[in-house]
């Protein structure tokens, strides 16, 4: 069997998405390629959430161009998607996981062999059997990221996976995107908290009002940042 193609790289060209009259993507460009992660930061509003889900194949461009691996349309099999509050099933952090790995096309006979990895990747083996719900709310998000990667996906897209964490559950996940990344996995990752910008990202999209004000490697956004946005949201500004 022909190995499934990659999502990879991932295009938007002049990208438009329309909400209510609002314009919510304005005529974006940018690719997502393999490689470090790309951490997507900007104010509230600016489209980060909504570029994950277009990404993802969630939403309709209303105007413009998206490509994954150089093709209009991909099935979702190589890429997957974590909210910020991610739905747990009613049943335990180990049937959460096979389900996953069910819908993914896993082998039954595979399945259990495939959640005790995933689960030992995100620290949860030793709660393989609590019921999902249970868990904590750091728990659960890394319960959310082995069930993505059920999908033994090539791009991981995560929106805001540790806004309401506090600083131990967000290293936590901090250290398994570290770990997913190393593994080959392109993560795009929307965030608010510059030092996580800084602590995980290879390179930083800022976005404002819909549009994209700088894409340009983590090291040289902070050090000199070319756009006034940019300059002013790293001192912590509010862009309006």
């Amino acid at each position: 069997m022909r190995a499934p193609a990659s999502d990879l790289p991932l295009t938007l060209s002049d990208a438009v998405v329309l909400g209510h009259g609002v314009t919510i993507l304005d005529r974006l460009n940018i690719t997502f390629a393999a490689g470090a992660p790309t951490l997507l930061i900007g104010p509230n509003g600016s489209g980060k959430t909504t570029l994950l889900r277009v990404a993802m194949g969630l939403l309709p461009l209303d105007g413009g161009r998206i490509a994954w691996g150089g093709r209009d349309a991909s099935p979702p099999d190589r890429r997957a998607i974590v909210f910020q509050r991610p739905a747990m099933l009613r049943r335990s952090a180990a049937g959460n996981v096979r389900y996953a790995l069910a819908a993914a096309g896993t082998p039954r006979a595979k399945r259990q062999e495939r959640a005790v990895e995933l689960l030992t990747l995100v620290g949860l083996a030793p709660l393989a059997q609590r019921p999902a719900r249970r868990l904590s709310g750091g728990e659960q998000q890394r319960l959310a990221l082995a069930r993505a990667l059920a999908r033994n996906p090539d791009l991981l897209l995560l929106d805001e996976p540790t806004a309401s964490l506090d600083p131990a559950a967000t290293k936590a996940i901090e250290d398994i995107i570290h770990s997913v990344a190393a593994r080959g996995v392109k993560v795009v990752m929307s965030t608010h908290d510059l030092g996580q910008a800084k602590r995980l990202a290879g390179d930083i999209a800022l976005l404002h009002r819909g549009r994209l004000i700088e894409h340009t490697p983590a090291a040289k956004f902070f050090s000199s940042p070319r756009s006034e946005e940019a300059g002013r949201f790293i001192a912590g500004e509010l862009l309006v």
